[in-house]
């Protein structure tokens, strides 16, 4: 039996090569949050330890749904090779700086994707990525504001304990 053949992706080439590089990105992301996971998880931080398996899942879908799209729209998706991953971190406070500056990366990625579509005029890949869009302003907002309980509850006595306690407490609302 002959496979069934695309005959026409309704992707240009470059659009569909950002959304591959993006499926990449969600890898390492998931990755990353894994490693931090794992960090937490062997320094006895298991609120923030949960709270990166959730996160590490999170990007794992978001890799699927561009994925999944790619395939959708006629186009060749490329599952992605992920290494080089950082399995240390000097603090706990690095661990959650590191997660400010992955959803900062991602966030400045789909930007670079969207305006790519607005320039080939790829209104069905901008109605797409638009969900992202709205995922990257909570993904923001729940690092930031892990970070800013360093601040906020502080790192000396019980403080490490006390962020660790209330990491998976913290919700965006749109509203």
């Amino acid at each position: 039996m002959k496979d069934l053949m695309r005959i026409k992706s309704l992707l240009s080439a470059e659009i569909e090569s950002l959304l591959n590089q993006q499926v990449k990105k969600e890898a390492h992301s998931s990755a990353i949050y894994l490693s931090m996971a794992s960090w937490c998880d062997r320094n006895g931080f298991d609120g923030s330890a949960d709270f990166f398996f959730k996160q590490s899942n999170e990007e794992r879908e978001h890799q699927l749904k561009i994925y999944k799209y790619i395939l959708d729209m006629g186009g060749t998706a490329i599952s992605p090779d992920i290494n080089n991953i950082k399995i240390e971190f000097g603090t706990f406070r690095e661990v959650f700086e590191d997660a400010l500056d992955q959803e900062i990366a991602i966030t400045q990625s789909f930007k670079n994707i969207v305006a790519r579509c607005h320039k080939e005029q790829d209104y069905v890949t901008l109605e797409f990525l638009n969900w992202f869009l709205r995922e990257q302003r909570e993904e923001e907002y729940v690092a930031r504001r892990a970070l800013e309980l360093f601040e906020v509850i502080g790192e000396n006595g019980t403080g490490y304990w006390d962020i660790d306690k209330n990491i998976g407490n913290i919700k965006y609302s749109a509203e």
